[in-house]
């Protein structure tokens, strides 16, 4: 059985339905605190914080589980950058946490959601994993910590263990089961399309003074369906003995923000006005992955490769959830 933390959002989510068609069983434990019980399907499902070490400790001897894979953590870059101690406490203390449950309870193997975000400004484009690692913000830092983390108990403990780098997550399951909810939205497509639906009155660019073709942030988008099975892949390679530290997941293509606008204006058809805006701290000017080792030792290949695709994806379960149920109240 695999325990999947963070498995009510949106990308844990997308990983438990590839576990359930891979022959897996799952157990999902969440807080809630931002993701969705409705998303989680699995039939197995704890409620309850990665802090709370008895309930690890519980968790662990009622399910026999065989690894772990692990999404909980506090993901929004500006809000890391404004509140630093409270990403050190979640997404380190909660996993050094988890970790010493897990060597507790004897269970040897975890895949880690880490982000390209370890990286900071890219010397070079596209971003091998053998790049240099100078995160610009408390996220990434505290991304980068786990993964030393990691190691030092793979040494220390045996710990089986691969951490996955993904560039910007996007788009929703095709068969419109699941898909992307954040409260607040933190993720420029959804924020795009919420202004396609008249939810945001309009869109902001954030930088428009970078050293890009358009002046504004370029970013590796990737199907949130791609991530999902690359996690699979690595969990079964990681039981195999036979994978790196770290892999990059992305396509190896990049797109500016205003690039993203005027996908998101082709795929609705309809007019998204966006405004321009200062620079947010922390935001590297250009991410895109180089995800060739991911597809050497994996055998994973994306394959959401252009930007409408993935677009169209995330609209279809946009416009399915803001239609009103025909038998609730008005």
């Amino acid at each position: 059985m695999i325990l999947v933390t963070g498995g009510a959002g949106y990308i844990g989510s997308h990983t438990i339905k590839e576990l359930l068609r891979d022959g897996r069983e799952v157990v999902a434990l969440d807080n809630l605190s931002a993701g969705h019980r409705e998303l989680v399907l699995c039939r197995e499902f704890v409620h309850g914080d990665l802090a709370d070490g008895d309930l690890l400790r519980h968790t662990f001897r009622r399910y026999p589980i065989e690894a772990v894979i692990h999404f909980a953590a506090h993901t929004s870059v500006p809000e890391s950058v404004a509140d630093p101690g409270k990403y050190y406490r979640n997404n380190v203390g909660c996993t050094l946490t988890l970790v010493e449950a897990m060597v507790e309870a004897g269970v040897r193997t975890i895949v880690f959601s880490s982000s390209a975000a370890v990286y900071g400004d890219p010397v070079k484009i596209p971003i091998p994993e053998d790049h240099p690692t100078d995160p610009k913000n408390p996220y990434g830092r505290t991304k980068l910590v786990v993964e030393g983390i990691l190691r030092d108990y793979a040494v220390a403990h045996g710990l089986r263990h691969v951490s996955l780098r993904y560039f910007n997550a996007a788009g929703s399951d095709p068969d419109g089961e699941i898909g992307e909810c954040h409260d607040p939205e933190t993720h420029l497509i959804p924020i795009v399309l919420e202004v396609a639906l008249g939810v945001r009155r309009e869109v902001q660019i954030f930088g428009t003074d970078y050293d890009t073709p358009d002046g504004t942030a370029i970013r590796d988008y990737i199907h949130v369906t791609d991530l999902a099975r690359a996690h699979v892949l690595a969990l079964r390679a990681v039981e195999e003995g036979r994978a790196e530290a770290a892999y990059n997941l992305g396509t190896g293509r990049g797109h500016t923000v205003r690039e993203v606008v005027e996908c998101c204006r082709r795929v609705t058809g309809r007019e998204i006005p966006a405004v321009d805006a200062p620079r947010r701290p922390g935001d590297p000017a250009a991410l895109v992955a180089d995800p060739s080792r991911a597809e050497r030792d994996l055998g994973w290949e994306p394959r959401f490769t252009a930007l409408d695709p993935i677009v169209e994806t995330a609209w279809k379960w946009m416009t399915r959830r803001s239609r009103p149920n025909p038998g609730s109240p008005r």
